[in-house]
């Protein structure tokens, strides 16, 4: 029984990690997943690690970005050191408005609408809006190409974006870069940008449902938690350095398509299942 946990586990460090920096949801991929695989743990563990695991995704971004993150880098010169603190500071502004709403209505964004319904939904919205602005955007020039040209302002706006992520099915990737686009910044800065928003929004929502849950583990829990976030973590190394050759030659209307693709599914396979 403790080797299948753990491998149900670390198939769910495998979803999460793709589906974590993918513009795809990561939410409705677990929902679908949860039908299949269900941990031998209480509600209220399975509603905490869902969230927690994302740590694992988390440090792999702070692997992959450390030096260009690391404002007290011994490689860098002063002026670099600044840019590398104004990087901060734009992911500062942009994570308030997604962290005050989350603060206020969390409970209440669990209750109503953590459902394959709202899920559905969202996926196949949002997989149009990514096919109609990639469209829109043939031919545009793109203002924004690295992290000087993106102004505190746009930085908020971005924010502003990231907050329909709270809705499940959104993806929180999918909602800031296709934000960052809409606003004018390259595929590359929308999605580097999401990265870095991702750091303090997920160690935030982590340690909010660590204090709900509490801190009273069994061996079993550690060891499932553990086990997710570490292969979430490597997953994740590989699927943030696909997404970024991906884009270098690619759209996101692949995304768009496939989300689509995946909210008609859940929508059949519910009805079906129910």
């Amino acid at each position: 029984m403790f080797l299948i946990e753990l491998m149900k586990a670390a198939f769910l460090g495998i979803v999460e990690g793709i589906t974590e920096w993918l513009p795809i949801s990561s939410t409705g991929h677990m929902i679908l997943v949860e039908e299949f695989i269900r941990l031998n743990a209480s509600p209220a563990f399975w509603d905490m690690f869902l969230v927690v695991i994302q740590l694992g995704a988390i440090m792999a971004v702070a692997l992959l970005y450390f030096q260009k993150l690391n404002p007290f880098s011994p490689e860098k010169t002063k002026p670099e050191k600044l840019d590398t603190v104004k990087v901060w500071c734009k992911v500062i502004v942009g994570v308030i408005p997604a962290a005050v709403i989350g603060l206020l209505f969390d409970d209440w964004l669990s209750e109503h609408l953590y459902n394959y319904w709202t899920v559905a939904l969202m996926l196949i919205v949002y997989g149009v809006l990514f096919i109609v602005i990639e469209n829109r955007n043939k031919g545009r020039a793109v203002k924004i190409t690295d992290f000087q040209g993106l102004s505190y302002e746009v930085a908020f706006k971005i924010g502003l974006f990231q907050v329909l992520s709270l809705i499940p099915g959104t993806s929180r990737s999918g909602a800031t870069i296709l934000g960052a686009i809409i606003l004018g910044a390259s595929r590359n800065i929308a999605a580097e940008y999401s990265f870095f928003l991702s750091i303090p929004v997920m160690f935030g929502a982590s340690a909010l449902k660590l204090v709900k849950f509490g801190f009273s583990f069994t061996g079993m829990e550690i060891a499932v938690l553990l086990t997710g976030m570490v292969v979430a973590f490597l997953v994740s190394i590989l699927a943030i350095r696909f997404l970024l050759i991906y884009i270098r030659n690619n759209d996101f209307k692949a995304f768009g398509w496939y989300r689509i693709l995946l909210g008609l599914f859940l929508i059949g396979f519910f009805l079906i299942a129910g």
